[in-house]
């Protein structure tokens, strides 16, 4: 057999800030791949201390063959920055559209969440009108109302 050179292994979470814990989800995710997961929440919680506790942190984490690793963090969900903005605790189940909203966000709104999100290297090509556009696309998704 061909000798195959070993790879970085990507591991995706969602985990509070400031409140990552070696327990579930980040100790079994990060400890099946030979990972101290108690190395990743010190530094994950000093490099997220800034934002408010326990907001939910997508974050990507690339360990490398020797069991050293890296990991970059984005910005919250669009959805809980459109919820917490609205005031609302959840979103509507399956929203119809005669269903009243479960809150409302205004177009300032909007665009305070899109500058959030215009930081991720994902949206960086991405104009503020475009995803401001989507924004509002994943309110109404939600059940949340924009209004002028």
């Amino acid at each position: 057999m061909a000798n195959r050179a070993a790879k970085d292994v990507l591991v995706k979470l969602i985990v509070g800030a400031g409140a990552a814990t070696p327990s579930p989800p980040v100790g079994p995710a990060l400890g099946s791949k030979g990972v101290k997961a108690m190395d990743f929440c010190k530094e994950f919680n000093a490099r997220t201390a800034h934002f408010v506790p326990g907001m939910p942190i997508p974050c990507t984490i690339r360990i490398r063959p020797d069991r050293t690793f890296t990991f970059d963090i984005k910005s919250p969900p669009t959805s809980y920055l459109l919820l917490r903005a609205a005031g609302a605790k959840q979103g509507a189940g399956k929203h119809g559209p005669n269903d009243p909203p479960v809150g409302k966000v205004s177009l300032k709104h909007v665009y305070e969440i899109a500058k959030i999100k215009q930081k991720d290297t994902k949206m960086s090509g991405l104009s503020l009108e475009a995803i401001a556009k989507s924004i509002v696309a994943s309110a109404k998704s939600v059940g949340i109302e924009v209004v002028a």
